[in-house]
């Protein structure tokens, strides 16, 4: 759950790694479950490229798949 400020600061990296699980962190929720767009305030490009992110790092076991 991104603020403005956030935001900014999201859109101006120019890779998402699926490596770095701090940041894609931030676009789950505690159930680990992916927050939509709407939430996170991305642009739909960007969206993209964090699901697929955290996608690659649930299958490469750094992120779990659910929290109970």
């Amino acid at each position: 759950m991104a603020h403005q400020a956030e935001r900014e600061e999201i859109e101006a990296r120019k890779f998402v790694d699926y490596k770095d699980v701090a940041y894609l962190r931030q676009f789950t929720n505690p159930y680990s479950k992916i927050v939509s767009r709407k939430r996170t305030g991305l642009s739909a490009e960007r969206q993209r490229e964090v699901t697929s992110a955290i996608k690659r790092a649930r299958f490469m076991a750094l992120i779990p798949y659910i929290t109970a």
